[in-house]
């Protein structure tokens, strides 16, 4: 313990604060390596929210103790990597995020009993557009959604109900395709009862009119869209069986077709005179006679079973009539043929393909053109995937020419087995070029600046031995020397830095008396423990 601390005075004030000094430079700053390499690796949680239920996920999180950083202002949560999944699935058992606004939960904590009819219909509007606005959310594209609806009650003794109509304001990424809008409009009046998709506005934040809620229900452009979904789905499938031919993004194909949006309705009576069916007959046969007696009238002649008493022939008037009728059903059908718009008149298909590519023996790439058989293969391809018709006027054609872009690399093919488990995502090359920023970091400050000052620290100062009875000279006012007697001539005074340190006392000669005085308060500053040893040798020493 003495030598320590012999060691640590012998150090200086100067020195110790030094070493303390880095010291503590060096614990701070191994202690922020440390902690930032033990940090977990923080990631999304959810994006986009509102600030109620940011609030309420904070309180979850602060309820389990789990770290958690803020950004834009709340919207974003950020967690460690390793308990996003199951902080999802615990959050979604309390039904968050609720994704703002009121939904059906508004009644999950109302208290029935007391409440007047309007707050209830209140409630069931609000709690209408709340759920309307979430599933609005849940559409690609759609960062925000605010639903209102009008559904007005009908007046007593009123004979007409007023429409219910509703108006939506949206926050979106990009732009809203017209499907999209449709689908939001037909999404709304279906859950409101009454409401008729061409009663609904959409409007962005922008303050942009989507769909115009006062517009009739021609005036959207229902049959153009049905056009552009029909040649994309074609154009589609003509591109997916051509490229495997000639190769991915090879092949660039273009379809138009030609649709009649007129609405024919055909009715036709057609008789057939063979298909007859008896549908009922009637017969009627009438017979009469008359006996000739000159015009004479007897009462024998009346009586019935009256008899001629002269035998004479009676001449006789007889007549017979028959009538048949017959009532027949003729086959009649009648057909009506609805023909709804959006037929398909033609369809015209251009398809421009890509040669091949071969390599040379120099290993460049060569152009190649592609046959006509095989374009001739490619067009009845094309021609069965678009249900080519001939009648109607299809046209189907096959160009081969040569791109200006390079053919596009193919893609490596992931490695299997233990290379394919040691694939790193993007997040992990980052973490790892962090940790390797850090070390580097970390070894240069440690031999650039913590090394120095170390070694300047607990370096230690050689000091020139002192013989025996000799004593350093001093130089009086006037350059001469004075030497302790005995000594046997002039002598050097240690210094700090070896020989550059020591003060020769020829080469003190010359120099003016106060660089001297200067010089000798230096070295007894920078020893002070040789020069008090000094002192209390000539204090022991007796007079001369």
């Amino acid at each position: 313990m003495q030598n320590l601390v012999s060691f640590l005075r012998g150090l200086g004030a100067s020195r110790l604060m030094a070493m303390v000094a880095v010291t503590a430079a060096l614990i701070g700053f191994f202690a922020f390596v440390i902690m930032r390499v033990t940090t977990p690796q923080m990631t999304t949680l959810f994006t986009d929210l509102s600030l109620d239920d940011s609030s309420a996920i904070i309180k979850e999180l602060d309820r389990q103790a789990i770290p958690y950083e803020l950004r834009n202002d709340g919207a974003i949560i950020m967690v460690p990597k390793d308990k996003v999944t199951r902080l999802r699935m615990k959050l979604a058992e309390s039904a968050l995020p609720k994704g703002g606004g009121v939904g059906y939960e508004i009644f999950d904590k109302s208290d029935a009993l007391g409440t007047t009819s309007f707050v209830q219909n209140i409630n069931h509007l609000r709690a209408l557009e709340g759920e309307l606005a979430r599933t609005i959310r849940a559409i690609d594209r759609i960062q925000a959604a605010r639903v209102h609806l009008v559904l007005p009650e009908r007046p007593l003794f009123a004979r007409e109900t007023p429409e219910p109509s509703a108006s939506i304001v949206v926050r979106v990424r990009g732009n809203l395709e017209p499907q999209q809008i449709r689908a939001i409009r037909h999404l709304v009046a279906s859950a409101v009862n009454g409401l008729k998709p061409q009663r609904v506005s959409i409007v962005d934040e922008a303050g942009q009119l989507l769909a115009d809620g006062a517009a009739g229900p021609n005036d959207n452009a229902a049959g153009d869209d049905r056009r552009v979904a029909f040649e994309k789905r074609l154009r589609s499938e003509v591109e997916t069986i051509v490229s495997s031919v000639v190769g991915t993004g090879r092949a660039r194909v273009q379809l138009s077709a030609d649709f009649d949006y007129n609405k024919i309705t055909e009715t036709s009576d057609k008789f057939d005179p063979e298909g007859r069916v008896l549908r009922s007959s009637q017969t009627r046969e009438e017979s009469s006679a008359t006996a000739e007696n000159n015009g004479q009238v007897s009462v024998g002649n009346e009586l019935p079973g009256a008899q001629n008493p002269n035998n004479t022939p009676v001449a006789r008037d007889q007549s017979k009539k028959s009538e048949e009728t017959s009532n027949y059903e003729i086959s009649h059908t009648t057909k009506t043929e609805v023909t709804e718009a959006g037929r398909v008149n033609r369809i015209s298909v251009a398809v421009l393909v890509d040669g091949s590519y071969t390599k040379n023996d120099k290993g460049e790439m060569v152009y190649q053109e592609r046959s006509k058989e095989q374009l001739d293969r490619i067009s009845a391809l094309v021609r069965s995937a678009i249900g080519f018709d001939q009648k109607r006027g299809d046209q189907v054609e096959v160009v081969n020419l040569r791109f200006a872009e390079a053919p596009a690399v193919a893609p490596l093919e992931p490695p299997a087995g233990l290379l394919g488990m040691l694939q790193f995502t993007k997040d992990d090359v980052m973490y790892v070029i962090e940790l390797g920023v850090m070390m580097l970091l970390g070894i240069v400050v440690l031999f650039m600046v913590v090394r120095p000052l170390v070694k300047r620290i607990i370096a230690d100062e050689p000091v020139a031995p002192l013989a025996e009875g000799r004593l350093p000279a001093i130089v009086d006012g006037g350059g001469a020397q004075s030497a302790v007697p005995g000594s046997g001539g002039p002598n050097l005074v240690p210094g700090v830095n070896n020989t550059a340190t020591l003060i020769d006392v020829a080469q003190v000669q010359g120099q003016v008396h106060a660089q001297s005085v200067h010089r000798v308060g230096e070295l007894a500053e920078r020893n002070p423990n040789e020069t008090a040893a000094i002192i209390r040798q000539w204090l022991s020493e007796p007079a001369a």
